[in-house]
């Protein structure tokens, strides 16, 4: 595929104006065996050129070009290559290119991914074309200020649906037990969200508010598709949004589809959304936990129909405000308009944790930064761009209050439906509207990196009155900028047990030292809470005072939120080495049986699971993974029956169980002994216990084999070859390498189980020869695979649990090579990043005891 340049897209898009694709696929081939590779595309493109005579160039990534024409003429091919696109010279004022092309079925989870369902046997196709991927399924000038309409046929098997942007307007026989099906002209769209999915899926509709919505899923997925309670948060976010935007959706339906293999959470493909069906649809018991990450990314990808598909980004660049605002207005939406009315909570513990983990590495770069090629913006799909960028456009809204922000967003819509446009744009919408400058703001929150620390500096009087109250700002060495914070200050009181808030003063904080002058006189705080209502991003130390009263009542607090940010602080501490990891896990240990919001204990008994795994001192930690199962069982057993924190301590007891003892009862859960009341061992808990009992060498591939002879499904699958990845044997772990580095690429499912199954807590020293492997291996395995398996192969690959000096000198020795390429020096640096913290808290710890 050809690494589009900013440049290139900036000429292109003064050069052309693409104005209607029609695209004819034949997927005929999709059921067939044996030459079931590749499928038929023809595809007619209408562009006007505003300098005739003048040459540009048309992406298509194809398996082979059967013909070309532009105009009538024939193109010449001989220079066509999948990675180049087609150069096409001597262009008229108005031209009709039709390329006639075969196009490889992807296994890869990029173009039109193709599956076969292990359960019937049925084939189901589905497309995924962000960042630029349409050119794998029709040639298109693939950037997405190219925007045009679309009008789609596809051929297909009698008895297939098929899904994409529009209806589907008729329907004939094709002959041979096929049908063509053909679509309504679509509105003007970017090549990026334009989709189609086909397949036997099973489909339920409903309509709201004169929408037509549907929702799909592979035939054997049909029972888990709980469409009562999808439909329910769809339309309650097509009403909040409706009423917030001031527009209306603009399309006449509303289709998502449940897919397998799917690489990220969702896409947002105008009117035809696809999910991960391994995220979001649920064959064993979850907690609420899970259903609010699904209403959230469910909310994710409506606010996309207007952010980002209505009003798209002119180029990559602004790919952070595209998945910022979605990220905002999901969890927006869903704290008031749906069950989950704490979702700022989550939004704190769970996303803003990653944008602070990703911010803190040495690849950190402003949420605003160029884009000068498509390379550059794959790896940018991040914590940054995410939950940093959702996080200043809280403050922002903050800053210049919800009800001028969103008469700027509206006016920002009405101006450029339908167009592409940039942040620049919407601050002008949001300073006309707020009346207040907003250069200054974006300046400092968007075009630097790395994250502040506010710390509280006491002086408590004679009396118990505070004398003076300070806040320190401190940045990093190397991004040393300061910034303007809006916050809030809270004041608790213990009273019986409990944190209650005397008073919450808010406050800016600007520079290195902030003097709280309101504060001066009033009675001293049990707990002193800076940025109470999580206002801004920032990292935050507690007071000596204040953090003796949360390690010991933090569960006082009636708000999860300040909950969170307590949970947080203790967390960002651990990972900055300035508490040590088995004081952090005592602090888990002691208060989290307690909490009551079961995304903090979700995202807490992960964090101090990573704790024991990178940041304990090894000599402890043995200790630590003993404290941590012992805990997690006396919760679950003490949790209410069938209850989502009943489940929730069993999975933490599952993962941290590494004693014989513990292994046992793990194993009587499989055989039905031992059960906690009221704790289900279905389906999903069972394949978790079993992948913990081959981890630590109580069992191996004939059990493996003879659960997933129970489990004949994709999901079975995917969770037996992790288990078989898991067996610690030498031969093993080289089996699985062979196949992960091997010339032929794996399809994308069974990829990650093996990355992820190939190295384990429990299994350092048998991973430790890979070592060198990986760096003589990521280069290749980088060329070859397409992005998403070469980025996961980076990441998951890297010897991170080998937390030593030597992998350090390795990964040195790598990075100091010519010749490798820029997204990929970046990731294996990001694993350096993790090891050098992790010797750092280790030796705090160490100290520590």
């Amino acid at each position: 595929m050809r690494n589009l340049t900013q440049v290139e897209a900036t000429e292109r898009a003064r050069l052309l104006d693409v104005t209607g694709y029609d695209i004819s696929l034949d997927l005929s081939s999709a059921v067939q065996a044996a030459d079931g590779r590749t499928y038929r595309s023809t595809t007619e493109v209408r562009f006007k050129c505003a300098e005739p005579g003048a040459s540009t160039f048309i992406e298509v990534a194809a398996d082979s070009v059967r013909s070309a024409t532009l105009n009538g003429d024939p193109v010449d091919l001989t220079g066509w290559s999948a990675e180049k696109g087609l150069t096409l010279t001597g262009l008229a004022g108005e031209n009709m290119l039709v390329v006639d092309a075969d196009f490889a079925y992807s296994n890869s989870g990029q173009g039109l991914h193709r599956t076969v369902d292990p359960v019937d046997g049925e084939t189901y196709l589905y497309s995924q074309f962000e960042t630029a991927d349409a050119q794998r399924t029709f040639a298109c000038f693939d950037q997405p200020d190219l925007k045009s309409v679309y009008t789609w046929h596809a051929t297909v098997p009698e008895h297939w649906k098929v899904i994409s942007n529009m209806p589907v307007e008729r329907e004939e026989g094709a002959g041979d037990g096929l049908k063509t099906l053909h679509f309504a002209e679509s509105p003007r769209m970017s090549t990026y969200i334009t989709a189609l999915c086909a397949g036997p899926y099973h489909e339920v509709r409903y309509s709201h508010d004169g929408i037509d919505l549907g929702y799909f899923c592979r035939a054997s997925m049909a029972q888990y598709l709980d469409s009562d309670d999808l439909n329910l948060v769809t339309t309650q976010g097509f009403d909040f949004f409706h009423e917030q935007f001031g527009v209306r959706y603009p399309l006449p339906k509303y289709d998502q589809v449940w897919v397998p293999d799917f690489n990220a959470g969702a896409m947002e493909n105008f009117g035809c959304v696809t999910h991960a069906e391994s995220h979001y649809l649920f064959r064993s018991q979850v907690t609420d936990f899970e259903y609010e990450q699904r209403a959230n990314t469910i909310l994710h990808e409506l606010a996309h129909m207007w952010f980002g598909d209505l009003v798209t980004m002119r180029w990559w660049n602004d790919l952070w405000l595209n998945e910022s605002f979605a990220e905002w207005a999901s969890h927006w939406c869903n704290t008031h308009a749906t069950r989950f009315t704490e979702a700022w909570t989550t939004f704190l513990s769970i996303r803003k944790n990653w944008g602070y983990r990703q911010d803190q590495l040495s690849s950190t770069h402003p949420v605003y930064c160029e884009m000068p090629d498509l390379e550059a913006v794959e790896v940018n799909f991040d914590g940054i761009t995410y939950a940093k960028g959702a996080s200043v456009l809280k403050q922002l809204v903050a800053y210049v209050g919800e009800e001028p922000f969103l008469a700027g967003l509206r006016a920002y819509f009405a101006r450029h439906a339908w167009g592409n446009a940039t942040f620049d744009d919407l601050l002008s919408e949001l300073e006309t509207a707020s009346g207040r400058k907003l250069r200054t703001f974006a300046a400092q929150w968007l075009e630097t990196a790395q994250v502040n620390t506010l710390r509280p500096e006491l002086t408590i009087g004679p009396d118990g009155a505070y004398q003076r109250v300070l806040v320190r700002q401190e940045a990093p060495e190397g991004h040393p900028t300061l910034r303007t914070h809006r916050i809030g200050v809270g004041l608790y009181d213990l009273t019986d047990g409990r944190l209650v808030r005397r008073e919450r003063y808010e406050v800016d904080v600007d520079g290195e030292l902030t003097e709280l002058t309101d504060l001066a006189g009033v009675p001293a705080a049990d707990v002193l809470l800076l940025n109470d209502d999580d206002f801004t991003y920032t990292k935050l130390r507690l007071d000596d005072r204040s953090m003796a009263t949360v390690v010991q009542h933090i569960a006082g607090f009636d708000s999860s939120l300040a909950r969170a940010l307590c949970w947080t602080a203790a967390w960002d501490m651990t990972r900055d080495a300035e508490l040590a990891t088995r004081d952090y896990v005592a602090l888990v240990l002691a208060g989290l049986p307690a909490e009551t919001d079961i995304n903090l204990v979700t995202a807490t008994l992960r964090q101090a699971s990573s704790a024991l795994t990178f940041y304990a001192d090894p000599a402890w930690a043995p200790t630590g993974w003993a404290e941590l199962a012992r805990t997690a069982k006396a919760a679950l057993a003490a949790a209410d029956p069938g209850s989502g924190f009943q489940l929730a301590w069993a999975r933490a007891y599952v993962s941290a169980a590494r004693s014989d003892e513990d292994l046992a009862v793990l194993r009587g859960w499989l055989d039905g002994t031992e059960v906690t009341t009221g704790l289900t061992i279905d389906t999903e808990l069972r394949w978790s216990v079993l992948q913990a009992l081959v981890a630590n060498g109580v069992a191996g591939a004939a059990e493996i084999e003879a659960e997933l002879t129970g489990d004949k499904t994709a999901s079975g699958e995917r969770e037996a070859a992790y288990a078989h990845a898991l067996v610690p044997t030498e031969e093993n772990k080289a089996t699985v390498w062979a196949q992960l580095t091997g010339t032929e690429a794996l399809p994308n499912w069974r990829h990650r189980a093996l990355l992820q199954g190939f190295s384990h807590p429990a299994q350092v020293d048998l991973v430790a020869p890979y070592r060198e492997r990986y760096f003589t291996a990521v280069g290749q395995v980088w060329a070859s695979r397409d992005s998403e398996p070469a980025q996961e192969f980076a990441m998951l690959a890297y010897p991170a649990y080998l937390v030593e000096d030597d992998t350090v000198a390795a990964t040195d020795a790598w990075l100091a090579q010519e010749g490798h390429p820029a997204p990929l020096r970046r990731l294996v640096a990001e694993g350096r990043d993790g090891v050098v913290r992790a010797l750092a808290a280790r030796i705090r710890d160490a100290r520590s005891a």
